[in-house]
């Protein structure tokens, strides 16, 4: 996996009858000490004064994305559902990086909640500069079987929250005449998402919605743009079953997983001047999946098999 992953990779191990050790595989991905001191290619003061509002700031992907941007110099707000995980991204930023953050329980499907929320944000910090948006969720089954409240659970968060969190934000930086940068963390979807078709439509609709306020909003100086991460190690993927994460990085041409650092170094990308001429953009980090590749989360149909 790269320099990056460190001790998360094989963090235990496991007998045989012989007695022969062999390495249980740990596919959490990199923990807040690993991404307090990974390094990045960017300059420690990059984002000093900024404030960026992450959602989902409480695992994976996201709390990596609130310490690269703490450790860069921006006033980080996380949010999500488990307040546990996010006092425990607080403190371990606090611990390992010496930088404060806050943070707020939210979920981000109760429209309410959220437009509370940024009124919050935007009274305590003044206009935000950039919003991610990583909150999201879903299960693995086929699309046949779908419950209707399963169906319902993976738009409502992934599509209706996104969207939820993008208006809000929009209005304020309009009211108060003030630019405004989201940036939507989705997936690739161009050739379908087998066993994850809610979750596939839900992200196609934050990708187009994306493309179409990027638009809509330029003349209140918003960019909007998404990144669509491939196979990444993170606590979410340990769902999956063991065949599943074993064929995972084999559906790109490079053959391995990617970290959650590849995701937040691009997302700084976003957020910094480097991408001032950048909207309405999807950037795909998937080790080329998206070219070669299918991903089976309960397995390859026998159909399917060769």
């Amino acid at each position: 996996m790269g320099n990056k992953m460190k001790s998360s990779n094989l963090t235990a191990s496991a007998s045989d009858a012989s007695g022969n050790v062999t390495p249980i595989r740990d596919y959490s991905g990199m923990t807040l000490e690993e991404l307090a001191k990974a390094p990045t290619v960017y300059k420690d003061d990059l984002l000093d004064g900024q404030t960026a509002v992450i959602s989902g700031g409480g695992s994976g992907m996201g709390r990596a994305m609130a310490v690269l941007f703490a450790r860069l110099g921006a006033n980080v707000v996380i949010c999500g559902r488990r307040e546990e995980k996010l006092a425990e991204v607080r403190d371990g930023i606090k611990a390992f990086a010496g930088r404060d953050i806050s943070y707020k329980p939210l979920t981000i499907r109760d429209a309410d909640s959220v437009d509370i929320f940024m009124e919050e944000t935007f009274k305590k910090f003044g206009p935000i500069d950039v919003l991610i948006n990583s909150a999201g969720g879903q299960f693995s089954q086929d699309a046949i079987d779908f419950s209707r409240k399963g169906w319902l659970a993976v738009i409502d968060t992934n599509l209706n929250g996104t969207w939820w969190m993008m208006q809000e934000a929009a209005q304020r930086w309009r009211d108060k005449g003030a630019p405004g940068n989201i940036i939507n963390i989705t997936a690739t979807v161009e050739r379908g998402m087998p066993q994850s078709a809610h979750s596939c439509a839900a992200r196609a609709g934050v990708i187009y919605l994306s493309k179409t306020v990027s638009t809509e909003w330029a003349p209140l100086n918003i960019r909007v743009n998404c990144i669509a991460p491939g196979a990444i190690e993170t606590e979410g993927v340990t769902q999956y079953s063991k065949d599943a994460l074993h064929d995972f990085p084999l559906a790109n041409p490079m053959k391995k997983f990617g970290d959650v650092w590849d995701i937040a170094e691009t997302a700084v990308y976003l957020a910094a001047p480097s991408s001032k001429f950048v909207t309405g953009e999807v950037i795909t980090v998937d080790g080329g999946m998206s070219q070669y590749g299918w991903v089976w989360p309960i397995g390859k149909p026998d159909y399917f098999k060769d």
